[in-house]
């Protein structure tokens, strides 16, 4: 008899990123502002403008600028414009970030006297340089301090400022500080994100996690989470390698905090108190998916129950940025003036995937989503947000250059296309499917990616195909990009509203449209959207597609397995879910956001730890965990 294959339910999302915050779809809505139904405009709009401290909530009712008792859409009507302005990719926020137009850097001087005179200065004692530089003559010493005189001061840094070539990029909503939503002293802001993120997916389900925890064993959790740039601030690696060269000391954080592992070790340590199954798998900017794909397998395979997955980035620093504009890689102000013939840019149409474009505009990004197996999900009645099909991947091969495209996307695409032909034939991929592009915004990727949709949708026979790309309001947020992807597509879902490449004016001529769907305007989705391909292309080669399938299509599977008398079950405990999660999202709505940080509670007493030949029992939890007794090489020993 065949073994069942588990279907890895999405119960859960959550996270923030430049449109605010992602459960319940407020960020997917933020994308879609203008196309949503108004008073769900009001209602995303009122929330940002709380997350964004420009508006409280109490009581049901509104404070602004000193008026209170406004209703949802009496505030909103207020602050639309300013919320719409500080959200999604927009200028460098100089109070947050730095100034692009004025960014601090030093440069190398070599000083001599005038006239072949010696240069004399004075300097604390304890500075003094060791050891003594040969040309250093000390003159006099007097209550600590000493005249110094030289010939030379070679290689002296002077302070100096420059006008910085990128200046947007897509930032949290601005006021929104995520760490003052808990007690953050020291952590870096990706982590503070990563804790901020993980917290608003767990909410998302209205499950208390004690529930879940019971319900399986302490091994069948699995948590895997990554960024690619590590913690570059001040708080982690970024500290490490400048505090000794602005005169500081290094702390002891700086070089542990700044592990790109620390996105999942934070939420296992601070947020899950998971003893389950953990790891950060990197595909650079495709880590969300070969996350995803870890999550995925180990559902599909039985040996979790409950997964989280996602990565979050915090990359807007001026060292990044510098790097990656220095390849060439990012929208700069000069070449965009130069390409569309304009004196003023604006910032926030600077990400313009598949037209004619210059570059990426990076991001800050927190995604996290909740995987359970199908039985799990409908025992406890999880709300069912979509399920994980499949998730394909592939590198490129030999390269002449490693951050080129090559043929490994050909392949993922492929698969992930051809495995949902095969559980549901040509209709479903032909008519009721979408893409979630990739669409970085540079010219290279919006030739060659459009080139893989061609080909691809040529092998299947797919005309038209409806194709999204959300870097054109959320900007490249490097990891988590594809999480950005998977759970806005969620909002699609429900919807049907897809949204359009509002910040571009046309096509490119070498995109390759014959067979595409690029639109310009947010599009209605006509006839039942079944499921989404989403697409992530990463430096080196990291390739990865994964087909997401509608919470329609999900329950459709779920009843073909279980019954509809099982279905009624399931719906039942949905319900109360349901309730306690819009319990959750009215407060998030109101400012408060829930935030989950266990700082050294709950600690496991490892000697009250109880080990037998057949379990493991582990004080704290309900379940113990079954040590395997059969051989799976029992044809070899």
């Amino acid at each position: 008899m065949k073994a069942i294959t588990r279907l890895p339910v999405i119960v859960g999302f959550g996270g923030y990123n430049a449109a605010g915050r992602s459960s319940f779809h407020q960020a997917y809505n933020r994308l879609v502002l203008d196309s949503i139904n108004p008073s769900e405009a009001d209602k995303t709009v009122a929330g940002l403008a709380v997350l964004m401290n420009l508006a409280t909530k109490e009581q049901g009712a509104y404070s602004f600028n000193g008026e209170t008792g406004l209703s949802e859409s009496a505030l909103a009507a207020k602050v639309r414009n300013e919320v719409v302005d500080n959200t999604l990719i927009r200028r460098i926020d100089g109070d947050v970030f730095f100034d692009p137009d004025n960014l601090k850097w030093q440069r190398n001087a070599n000083l001599k006297g005038a006239e072949g005179k010696p240069i004399q200065f004075q300097m604390r004692k304890r500075d003094l340089p060791e050891p003594l530089p040969e040309n250093w003559q000390i003159l006099s010493e007097d209550s600590g301090e000493v005249t110094v005189s030289t010939d030379q001061l070679h290689d002296i840094k002077v302070d100096s400022s420059r006008n910085f070539p990128v200046k947007s990029a897509g930032q949290l909503p601005r006021g929104f500080d995520p760490g003052s939503h808990y007690n953050s002293r020291f952590h870096p802001r990706a982590l503070q994100m990563a804790v901020l993120g993980a917290s608003d997916a767990i909410r998302s389900m209205g499950i208390d996690w004690e529930t879940i925890t019971s319900s399986v064993t302490p091994d069948e959790i699995g948590v895997f989470s990554s960024n690619i740039m590590a913690q570059l601030d001040e708080y982690g690696v970024g500290g490490l390698l400048q505090s000794r060269l602005k005169g500081g000391r290094v702390s002891t954080k700086n070089l542990i905090l700044g592990l790109n592992s620390m996105t999942t070790d934070f939420i296992n340590a601070y947020v899950l108190g998971n003893v389950g199954g953990s790891g950060s798998m990197t595909g650079a900017c495709a880590s969300y998916l070969y996350n995803l794909s870890l999550g995925v397998d180990e559902i599909r395979s039985g040996r979790k129950r409950v997964v989280i997955v996602g990565g979050c980035e915090a990359p807007v620093t001026s060292e990044i940025i510098d790097g990656y504009s220095t390849m060439g890689a990012l929208a700069t102000e000069d070449a965009q003036k130069k390409l569309y013939g304009v004196d003023t840019v604006d910032h926030s149409r600077s990400s313009r995937p598949f037209s004619d474009n210059c570059g990426f505009t990076i991001a800050e990004s927190s995604q996290y989503t909740i995987l359970m197996d199908d039985e799990l999900a409908m025992e406890l009645g999880a709300i069912i947000h979509g399920s994980v099909g499949g998730v394909y991947l592939n590198a490129d091969g030999y390269k002449k250059s490693i951050s080129a495209p090559g043929p490994g996307n050909f392949l993922t695409l492929a698969k992930a296309v051809a495995g949902a032909r095969g559980w549901f034939g040509d209709d479903v991929i032909q008519r009721n499917s979408i893409l979630l592009a990739h669409g970085s915004s540079t010219p290279k990727n919006r030739e060659s990616e459009s080139e893989i949709f061609d080909v691809v949708a040529k092998a299947f026979g797919i005309h038209n195909w409806p194709t999204v790309a959300v870097k054109a309001f959320l900007g490249h947020s490097l990891a988590p990009a594809s999480g950005d992807q998977v759970n806005s597509v969620l909002g699609m879902f429900k919807h049907k509203i897809l949204p359009g490449i509002r910040t571009a004016d046309n096509i490119a001529d070498d995109v390759y449209q014959d067979r595409l769907n690029l639109f310009l305007k947010d599009m209605h989705f006509e006839g039942d959207l079944d499921l989404a391909f989403v697409n992530s292309k990463g430096f080196g080669g990291a390739n990865a597609s994964a087909v997401i399938l509608s919470p329609d299509k999900t329950t459709a599977m779920l009843e073909k397995r279980y019954g509809k008398n099982r279905m009624l079950e399931a719906k039942r405990k949905q319900e109360a879910n349901e309730i306690s999660a819009n319990e959750y999202n009215e407060s998030a709505l109101g400012g408060d956001l829930q935030v989950i940080y266990q700082f050294g509670q709950d600690m496991i007493d490892e000697s009250q730890i109880e080990i037998s030949q057949e379990e493991i029992k582990i004080p704290g939890f309900k379940n113990t965990i079954p040590l395997a007794t059969d051989n799976p090489y029992d044809d070899m020993t």
